[in-house]
């Protein structure tokens, strides 16, 4: 059977899709790194990005990084030389790739997700950092506090604490009932500690056990996955976290083999075969994220732009997923779908 995606907002996600995906084109058909050094007049930045190069969604995320700046007249191969750097979620490439950059020096650098802030940290450089994917950049020590960064790191958070209890209660509302939950993540590109620990006593006051699992490799996830269904009424809640991305085939594969109810922090899980996301348009937050290496090009301090908050949501429901591992998910919870894949 085809499948097919209702959208609640067909138009702008129609629209906003093709932009993305012409700026992809052209990115990945451009050089990753320029030869040439710049002629006068043209800015440079780097980018150290949570990705693979060839990963189609890194790429789409890239496009809107790009996209973002030429909302403020800079353009790639114009009047800008970016400097791109793909880690995935090898923290050897974050440390390798932050040298690099820090070395070609860039203006500014964009820093995608937390293990790319921390890596360019180390190298104790005064370049600003723009991130752009960081969880809890306080309790991270990036900044002093999110109103006045202090330093010279500011940037867009990924997340906001109401998240955990709309992933627990999407689970809550999926038959049969989820009991239990396990929280899979790897701690070397997730700062998920405090996160998991909140997600606890959200699961306690749900009366749902929550437990953390730290996964390093497909054989951890599977087992994971297959401890999760044997025990029965298990769900499962894949944390924001460049390996779970980067390692999303596999995981969305895994649940749907072990029948286990789902819950995503990024809608391309969903778009795979998982059963459900809930979390940041991560487009619009890269996208943003353009605006503060303006500002900061622009003779801007990183110390006085305040940390910016997630502004934009996605809820997204694969009824085929659910149809086909027998699920049967919440009217409420589908009438609050911005997306809903059959």
């Amino acid at each position: 059977m085809t499948q097919r995606i209702v959208t609640r907002t067909p138009q702008r996600r129609r629209t906003r899709r093709a932009i993305l995906a012409g700026i992809a084109a052209a990115l990945a058909r451009a050089p990753l790194v320029a030869q040439a050094q710049p002629h006068d007049g043209v800015r440079r930045i780097g980018v150290l990005m949570a990705t693979h190069a060839d990963d189609p969604e890194g790429q789409l995320r890239a496009a809107a990084i790009i996209q973002g700046l030429g909302e403020h007249g800079w353009i790639e191969g114009g009047n800008l030389r970016i400097d791109w750097r793909w880690a995935g979620s090898d923290s050897a490439l974050y440390e390798r790739y932050a040298a690099e950059l820090i070395v070609l020096g860039p203006e500014v650098i964009l820093a995608i997700a937390t293990a790319a802030v921390e890596a360019l940290r180390r190298q104790a450089s005064a370049i600003p950092i723009v991130f752009a994917g960081v969880t809890d950049p306080i309790g991270q020590g990036f900044v002093a506090s999110l109103a006045h960064p202090g330093g010279a790191i500011t940037g867009f958070s990924l997340y906001e604490p109401p998240m955990i209890g709309k992933w627990l209660g999407m689970l809550t509302q999926i038959s049969p009932p989820v009991a239990r939950v396990t929280v899979i993540y790897n701690p070397e590109t997730a700062p998920s500690a405090g996160m998991l620990g909140v997600i606890e006593e959200a699961g306690a006051a749900s009366s749902v056990a929550v437990r953390g699992a730290q996964v390093h490799d497909g054989a951890g996830i599977e087992a994971v996955a297959a401890d999760l269904a044997r025990e029965g009424q298990g769900g499962l809640l894949v944390l924001p976290d460049p390996f779970n991305t980067n390692h999303r085939d596999a995981i969305v594969a895994l649940a749907v083999r072990y029948r286990l109810p789902s819950v995503y922090a990024f809608r391309i899980f969903t778009v795979l075969g998982g059963l459900m996301s809930y979390g940041v348009d991560i487009s619009d937050l890269y996208r943003r994220s353009a605006a503060y290496v303006d500002r900061i090009l622009r003779g801007a301090k990183p110390a006085d732009l305040p940390v910016q908050a997630p502004t934009k949501f996605e809820i997204v429901i694969n009824l085929k997923t659910a149809k086909s591992l027998g699920f049967t998910v919440a009217p409420a919870l589908l009438a609050t779908a911005d997306e809903v894949i059959e």
